[in-house]
């Protein structure tokens, strides 16, 4: 695995697409803290998609999704820098930044 990959995977569901991404390295570990945890070997197959770079990431980040579920510094970046969150948006589990984030349309 190279240096700085991502796991990027785009799913099309019935309201539109699920995102998940997540700095590779993260996969296959635990974080809990006292009122949550994230589980990364247990659910490693929901991030687990297309392997890529951030630059192949950031590229790849342009669909309209339903939900996303974004973790690790790199990949919480990307979608920063593109605008889809905020800083105010990311809960951190043992210092590792998690964004989670709906679409609700009426």
């Amino acid at each position: 695995m190279g240096k700085n990959m991502i796991y990027l995977k785009i799913t099309s569901s019935e309201k539109g697409y699920i995102i998940a991404m997540c700095d590779a390295e993260l996969i296959g570990k635990k974080f809990k803290d006292k009122k949550r945890e994230l589980d990364l070997e247990k659910y490693a197959d929901f991030y687990k998609g297309e392997l890529i770079s951030e630059d192949e990431a950031k590229n790849k980040l342009n669909v309209s999704f339903f939900t996303a579920n974004i973790v690790g510094k790199r990949s919480i970046g990307i979608v920063i820098n593109k605008g889809l969150a905020k800083e105010s948006d990311i809960v951190y589990i043992e210092k590792i930044p998690h964004i989670q984030l709906f679409r609700i349309e009426y």
